[in-house]
């Protein structure tokens, strides 16, 4: 069990760095002459998977013993990873849910893992958790929880210790691709990735989200992380498919021929929407002939 104030060893885990990259020969870009590379991030770890993993070490870190409080919805990857951390390295933590009337029924399997990892559920109403961040807010959910000296981390894992450890992704790919692909939910991965591919290479972000809000929130993490902007990147926001945790039929057949093609698993939220983003794109001719794409996994399906 970790104790207070005592660094949790992260080494412990073994985690597989740098995670692998494949080349994945797929028709619909070898037509177009472009190169297409996958970045296994999803077999960094078989439960703090891909940017779960480079997002959450560095906070845990920081956290050093205490309590560890974060933030998401009743289906978020990050509250499970959250979890499953503390349950591996012996970190009490706390889950901020949005949704008052949730704490009213039987737990969905997402949460139901969350609190088998040992992680205490604590249910808002979605306007104060929409007011999260304001520090009086802030402190009153934190007080409600019991969970007032804790380390927080916010939804999505995205704060500047995030950014910080998603450099790592970016530094990994250095000199082997052009476009380095990712699916974005909060910017944080995104923010990181650009930060450490050096020049030379572009980072391509896929937002899942609808909104069109994300390019700001990757200019205010990278300030937050390294003092200003950092390396090329862009988003391209046509591929969301309806918003957050919405698919289509047609995302659905790509990302089961995807599979069929490639023979992994293909996570339905993130990963499918950047592959096909890629795909759509370079039918378009949007990335010249003899370039190199990498594509990060960067989660893989939840199996409940």
């Amino acid at each position: 069990m970790t104790s207070r104030d005592a660094v949790p060893d992260l080494a412990a885990l073994r985690p597989l760095l740098p995670s692998p990259l494949c080349e994945s020969a797929d028709g619909r870009l070898e037509r177009r002459g472009v190169r297409l590379l996958l970045k296994r991030d999803d077999l960094i770890h078989p439960e703090l998977i891909g940017n779960k993993w480079r997002k959450l070490a560095p906070n845990l870190t920081a956290a050093a013993g205490r309590t560890v409080v974060t933030f998401g919805g009743a289906y978020s990857n990050h509250l499970r990873a959250t979890a499953a951390a503390g349950r591996l390295l012996g970190l009490p933590t706390v889950g901020v849910v949005r949704g008052q009337e949730l704490a009213e029924r039987p737990l969905n399997p997402s949460l139901a893992r969350c609190v088998a990892d040992g992680m205490r559920l604590h249910f808002v109403d979605r306007s104060t958790y929409r007011r999260k961040s304001e520090p009086s807010t802030l402190a009153a959910v934190l007080r409600a929880a019991g969970a007032q000296d804790a380390h927080v981390v916010p939804d999505g894992g995205s704060n500047a210790l995030a950014v910080q450890g998603c450099r790592a992704l970016g530094e990994e790919l250095r000199g082997r691709a052009d476009v380095v692909a990712v699916a974005c939910g909060t910017g944080g991965t995104l923010a990181g990735l650009a930060a450490g591919l050096g020049p030379g290479a572009r980072a391509l972000g896929v937002p899942v989200l609808r909104g069109g809000f994300l390019g700001a929130e990757v200019r205010a993490l990278q300030s937050a992380a390294f003092g200003g902007p950092r390396g090329d990147w862009s988003l391209e926001e046509r591929f969301h498919f309806g918003g957050y945790a919405r698919t289509t039929p047609a995302l659905e057949s790509f990302a089961a021929d995807f599979e069929d093609r490639h023979g992994i698993p293909v996570e339905r939220l993130y990963v499918a929407k950047m592959l096909y983003a890629l795909v759509a794109l370079a039918e378009e001719g949007a990335f010249a002939r003899g370039t190199t794409v990498a594509a990060v996994v960067t989660g893989a399906p939840f199996t409940g």
